[in-house]
């Protein structure tokens, strides 16, 4: 390709993130959602695709300690899917209890404003909305395997924004929302299965998950954190898929007036 040829390409992409794209057909929302729910169910594939859901939990720690006025100082993505955000500031007050509550509604929510793109038809907006996200995430990241995550995702997104198919692009980014948003509850599960093993052991530790900081920090319970995660988790789910089948095309569902398909 030369550089006329990046030059139009690059003049498409900005011409198609102020437009809408046509919606896709409703076998392609579906089957997106299909893969999505094996990538999230399916244990062995969720050990690597859990690595996604990390670099999500972790950005919204990240930007939350920005908005508060904290210091960021660093992510760290670990092999083992988990992750570290250090920012500086008070040990206490609401800007550290909205930075560590964070995390976990970070992916659901982000699914769910990924959902609402694509449902207002801005199919190259979301693709490229994920790109400056991930960019800015790999700027703060500071350890090598967390860089080469970031960047494999985030080259994966530009690969398919900018050569994709226009039904390549679809299917990959109905595939990123329905992944996230169905993403958003096992973290929460897991989260309590930890809390639980740690609770019966004969050796309790402080545990440092981020519900039982958040008990520390506000002085309620940490299952009440927990619940309230799933409560995002759901929510978003709920109304992130209605937004994703809202507007498909080639589905007729019967309304309670009677009414025809057009």
């Amino acid at each position: 390709m030369d550089r006329a040829e990046w030059v139009e390409r690059g003049t498409s992409i900005v011409d198609r993130l102020t437009t809408t794209q046509t919606q896709p057909p409703w076998w392609l929302v579906a089957g997106a959602g299909v893969v999505a729910l094996v990538l999230v169910g399916y244990t062995p594939l969720w050990r690597f695709t859990r690595n996604i859901v990390t670099i999500a939990h972790e950005g919204g720690h990240a930007l939350v300690a920005l908005l508060t006025g904290r210091r960021l100082n660093s992510i760290r993505l670990h092999s083992d899917t988990s992750g570290l955000t250090v920012s500086s500031g008070k040990p206490y007050g609401l800007g550290m209890i909205l930075t560590t509550m964070a995390g976990y509604p970070a992916p659901p929510l982000l699914g769910l404003g990924f959902a609402a793109l694509l449902g207002a038809s801005r199919i190259t907006l979301m693709l490229w909305t994920a790109i400056a996200l991930l960019a800015g995430v790999l700027i703060m990241t500071r350890n090598v395997y967390g860089m080469l995550t970031v960047f494999a995702v985030g080259a994966t997104v530009f690969a398919v924004s900018w050569f994709g198919t226009d039904t390549l692009q679809a299917g990959f980014a109905y595939l990123g929302a329905w992944f996230l948003l169905l993403a958003g509850a096992r973290p929460v599960l897991e989260l309590q299965r930890g809390r639980s093993r740690q609770l019966r052991s004969r050796y309790q530790q402080d545990v440092a998950s981020d519900a039982d900081q958040l008990a520390r920090l506000t002085h309620l319970p940490g299952l009440l954190w927990v619940g309230l995660f799933g409560v995002v988790a759901v929510g978003s789910l709920l109304v992130g898929a209605g937004l994703l089948i809202s507007d498909i095309s080639g589905v007729c569902l019967p309304s309670p007036s009677g009414g025809t398909c057009t």
